[in-house]
């Protein structure tokens, strides 16, 4: 029954389903997190791990799957799984686990101040070069004086590599104001990836919001 479940939420995906719940205001100071994770229910033991990065599946121009940018994610994640335990293999074929990692990021208008913005279940549709929540198809602007929001999702699977099971998984999305320090793809995937694995393996299927 999990596999099914997992499988729906495969990195093939066209979207990210991020549940209904998250609202942010306009005129907010914080930036939470929505983080939801699934996993057997089973203590999942630690051990060597390797990295892939995955380029986000649908429409726009995805990042290369060798990029820098998506290596840097990849040792983003990597960090976070070693405060529990797990140790970075020297290579995929010396490591018992496989951790992908997929990463994506857009922008919208910002909103009037004191109006507020829902995302939910089919709310936003994220793609390196289009928009969410408002459809604006665009990289995100640098140096514009129109005020813009940047969202970051990313989903992280852990599974055992003999076998490709998963034995975890844990989604996530964030946003910030474009011209905040938040909005930066370093700062928003380290705060991604903080969130995640905030009380790993957390309880499966309840969505939650890490502030």
């Amino acid at each position: 029954m999990f596999q099914s479940r997992i499988s729906a939420l495969r990195f093939a995906a066209a979207g990210l389903a991020l549940g209904a719940g998250l609202a942010l205001a306009g005129c907010q100071t914080t930036n939470p997190v929505q983080v939801t994770r699934f996993h057997l229910a089973q203590p999942i033991a630690a051990g060597s791990f390797s990295v892939e990065s995955v380029p986000m599946a649908g429409p726009g121009s995805p990042l290369a799957p060798d990029s820098l940018e998506l290596a840097a994610y990849g040792d983003i994640v990597a960090q976070e799984l070693t405060h529990y335990g797990f140790t970075r293999a020297a290579s995929p074929a010396n490591s018992e686990l496989t951790v992908s990692v997929m990463t994506d990021r857009g922008t919208r208008p910002d909103p009037r101040p004191g109006s507020s913005v829902s995302f939910g279940v089919g709310g936003a549709s994220f793609g390196r070069h289009t928009g969410f929540g408002g459809g604006v198809g665009t990289t995100v602007p640098i140096g514009s004086r129109e005020r813009f929001i940047v969202g970051t999702r990313m989903m992280v699977q852990i599974k055992r590599h003999s076998d490709g099971t998963v034995i975890w998984e844990g989604r996530a999305m964030t946003e910030a104001k474009g011209q905040s320090p938040d909005a930066s793809p370093q700062a928003a995937v380290a705060k991604l990836a903080h969130a995640l694995f905030t009380g790993f393996p957390g309880e499966s299927g309840r969505t939650i919001t890490v502030k």
